[in-house]
């Protein structure tokens, strides 16, 4: 049987927010926290740092605000230059909406792909799911998951530590195969 990390169920949110808070402060690394619900506060708790997914969707969006207004250009006064009732070639101000749209398409794919890079999705099966308990996450559990490639890793200890913290139901998750 393979093992692949300890989860622990608490009683409310606000339990989890202070177990994630003693997880993150005993120095694990590679730990989450399951809810049914958003929980404002989680991400500070758990010690994650702001998002590069912003960044990602800003970068895709000016790539495709220039790409869009690049291309006009080009075509309008290089490619095929037209003289359409005396306007210049380079008529900027009607190359808005497509530098828009462009701009909207392109930061839309940015942040499709960014999260599913950021999220690593697809990733068909979790570890977490070997646990009947873990089920009840979707109604009215709240969990905390400790991964065996956390550096800190030991079975015994995590088990100890996170009864310790006021966890309840605590499984040592592995494999039936």
């Amino acid at each position: 049987m393979n093992t692949y990390g300890v989860i622990a169920r608490f009683d409310t949110p606000v339990a989890l927010v202070h177990a994630a808070e003693k997880v993150r402060d005993a120095g694990f690394k590679d730990f989450d926290c399951h809810s049914p619900f958003p929980i404002h506060g989680m991400d500070d708790a758990m010690g994650l740092k702001r998002s590069k997914l912003g960044y990602v969707i800003g970068a895709m969006g000016l790539t495709g605000a220039l790409f869009g207004f690049g291309l006009q250009t080009w075509i309008h006064s290089i490619e095929y230059p037209m003289n359409i009732s005396g306007k210049p070639f380079f008529a900027y101000p009607a190359y808005a909406i497509i530098t828009f749209e462009l701009m909207v398409l392109f930061s839309a794919f940015g942040a499709v792909f960014g999260m599913m890079y950021f999220n690593s999705i697809p990733r068909f099966h979790h570890p977490v799911f070997y646990s009947d308990k873990f089920s009840r996450v979707t109604s009215d559990a709240f969990y905390v998951s400790i991964e065996i490639s956390d550096p800190k890793y030991n079975e015994e200890e995590v088990r100890s530590f996170l009864d310790k913290i006021g966890g309840t139901e605590i499984e040592v998750l592995r494999d039936e195969n």
